[in-house]
């Protein structure tokens, strides 16, 4: 049930007294955990507190990346994992903060960062691992660039740099052919 959908329920709660829309809204918030990560960033922190959020998570990227490329066999299953593990860290960071920048700064990091050449295949005869993680850096790298050209062009110029870093790294590796066909460009101006 969508209130937008109940114009005379919206007009009831806004008509509540105070006191019991100050129950109803701390029954609400406890019941959900990002949104209760979000009105605590909100409220309670600063600017400092989104650098530090940011830094946390630059440094498990490197960390993890890191690992992963020092890994003697590492394969594409692997990094699959990884770049799902990170990337669902990044997006719950955007959940709680709402920081475009840094969030297109975090997942530029995180693309530019990851593996795309492996000496060793997982063979499974359900799966492609190597196809599997070629369309899931194309079709993610798409989503942010959306994002990516709704930023302001200062913005966009503060990181247009890592973007082509990120779109030559992916045509020059073994995913520049899916790139080709998902549409993926070549760079941007």
């Amino acid at each position: 049930m969508k209130l937008s959908e109940h114009k005379d329920l919206k007009k009831e709660i806004l008509a509540l007294p105070v006191k019991e829309k100050d129950k109803l809204l701390l029954r609400l918030v406890a019941k959900d955990k990002v949104l209760t990560e979000h009105l605590h960033f909100l409220l309670l922190e600063d600017e400092s507190n989104l650098r530090d959020r940011v830094a946390f998570i630059k440094n498990e990227i490197e960390t993890v990346l890191e690992d992963l490329q020092t890994t003697p066999k590492t394969s594409a299953k692997d990094t699959l994992l990884v770049l799902r593990k990170l990337t669902k860290q990044i997006n719950h960071f955007y959940k709680v903060t709402k920081a475009d920048f840094e969030e297109i700064e975090l997942k530029l990091l995180l693309f530019n960062a990851s593996p795309m050449k492996f000496r060793y295949k997982v063979y499974s005869l359900s799966k492609n691992h190597e196809q599997l993680l070629a369309n899931y850096v194309v079709k993610s790298i798409q989503i942010v660039l959306r994002k990516f050209q709704k930023l302001h062009e200062d913005l966009q110029f503060d990181l247009k740099g890592l973007v082509n870093e990120l779109l030559s790294k992916v045509h020059e590796s073994y995913i520049g052919k899916i790139a080709v066909d998902l549409g993926l460009a070549k760079n941007i101006d």
